[in-house]
């Protein structure tokens, strides 16, 4: 086992855990994880949703809203990186000597009580990559436990705790959480320019990253991308590479795009070791799978366990997630909120044989859409037409003056609704038979799409 640290230590002497936004995507896996290991916990939320009704279904009581006296007979009360510190149960907490402590040191807790860390790191991909590491690992019957950034259908949730040594956990460079945990094993995706709120210049991203994967003893990273390549050319520790171009270790090749995603070849040091047929649509997603495979074929996986179990992988939830046909036009929801994302899921939904691209957009935080104003204009014009929501602020306050109609002013076909009600009225009026519409943003838009299926 790896040298505990002192925060390590409190999760040895206490039960009872209060997890204040116990439904956010972040919290809600480790506190299935927790429950399994049988602590007794309580949480709190303000908005309902599905990772709260999964909380909620595990027999964890929660509390809508934020109060002091929610945490009531705690030992220890759990918040993550959103939640202010002034908030009444963060408050109440420090008054009554109760210890308390940030989600991601919380996570770290939990990686250093396994010995084979998976730690999957990266601006894009992270949840999709390590959905696909799972998905691989639980058929194949290797019992991993997880933290995912959201939910794999195989499993219908975020998280599992399974009977090995093998975690699987998604690692976000968001304020250097990351840095909080203790992987083995690292697989570095992409480094593109998001945060820059906190990090302020690319190398100080660059360096976050290269600081996170010094902690593992083997890094898998992307041979394409220049800044990955860059931030692990220096470190002594083993390295392996995935891409698409010559030169590294695990290469796919011969793509063609097929009904739901790409069918392509996947080489080992030049040596063939079979084809593939993906349903997550996009060349992103080929580059996830290649991480992915490389990962399991480490691990011992056999090839054929690896093959099926991918094939089967339809993406993570809010990951090109297919709610089906609609009055004649088909319907999907997406993660994707920064630009680069954006421009991937709709290069994807382009490839796929759909009349029009319709994307239905909720900007995620004011200082990403200032930031990357023009990007995302970019971005979005790779669409036939766009529907933006205002933008999601969440931990924000909009000193930037920044709205969604500086956007659409870069577009030429373009509606900037109020609600989500106006969204939907909007979408039924202007997709027509074989269009595809996407829901895409980082908040909550997805509910718009599960409006239109629930009618």
């Amino acid at each position: 086992m790896k040298e505990l640290r002192e925060t390590d230590l409190l999760l040895t002497k206490i039960k009872k855990v209060h997890m204040i936004g116990i439904g956010g995507s972040g919290m809600c896996p480790i506190a299935e994880i927790l429950h399994s290991k049988g602590y007794i916990l309580t949480g709190s939320d303000n908005n309902e949703g599905d990772t709260l009704n999964r909380i909620k279904a595990l027999g964890i009581k929660v509390f809508m809203g934020h109060k002091a006296e929610n945490i009531n007979d705690a030992e220890l009360v759990v918040y993550s990186a959103a939640i202010a510190e002034d908030n009444p149960e963060r408050v109440a907490a420090k008054e009554r000597g109760i210890p308390t402590m940030e989600r991601s040191k919380l996570l770290g807790a939990i990686t250093r009580q396994y010995n084979n860390v998976i730690g999957v790191c990266g601006t894009h991909g992270k949840t999709t990559t390590s959905s696909m590491i799972t998905q691989i690992l639980h058929l194949s019957k290797m019992e991993p436990s997880a933290v995912i950034g959201g939910k794999l259908p195989l499993i219908g949730s975020n998280g599992l705790c399974g009977n090995s040594d093998i975690f699987v956990c998604e690692s976000c460079e968001f304020v250097n959480t990351f840095l909080e945990l203790s992987p083995d094993i690292s697989v570095l995706l992409n480094i593109d320019n998001d945060h820059l709120d906190y990090f302020k210049t690319m190398e100080n991203l660059v360096n976050s990253f290269k600081k996170f994967v010094s902690l593992s003893n083997l890094v898998f990273y992307n041979f394409d991308d220049e800044l990955s390549s860059q931030a692990v050319a220096e470190l002594p520790i083993n390295k392996v590479s995935f891409g698409l171009n010559e030169g590294s270790d695990y290469t796919a090749k011969n793509l063609k795009p097929a009904k739901f995603g790409y069918c392509f070849d996947v080489y080992k040091k030049g040596e063939f070791l079979y084809s593939f047929e993906l349903s997550a649509p996009g060349k992103h997603n080929v580059m996830n799978a290649l991480a992915a495979i490389a990962v399991c074929d480490y691990l011992g996986v056999a090839a054929t366990d690896i093959k099926p179990a991918l094939q089967e992988f339809k993406g993570a939830g809010r990951r090109f997630e297919f709610y089906g046909e609609f009055d004649g036009f088909m319907l999907a929801d997406d993660y994707a909120h920064h630009p680069t994302e954006i421009a991937a899921t709709l290069s994807a939904a382009k490839d796929l044989n759909y009349n029009n691209v319709i994307a239905v957009f909720q900007p995620f935080t004011f200082s990403r859409t200032a930031l990357l104003k023009d990007e995302f204009i970019r971005a979005l014009s790779i669409a036939d037409k766009v529907v933006l929501t205002p933008i999601m602020g969440s931990r924000e306050v909009n000193t930037y003056g920044i709205k969604s109609e500086d956007i659409a002013a870069g577009l030429n076909e373009c509606v900037c609704v109020n609600s989500f009600e106006e969204a939907v009225s909007v979408i039924k009026s202007i997709a027509k038979s074989n269009d595809i519409v996407i829901t895409m943003g980082g908040g909550d838009v997805y509910k718009i799409a599960k409006i239109i299926a629930s009618m």
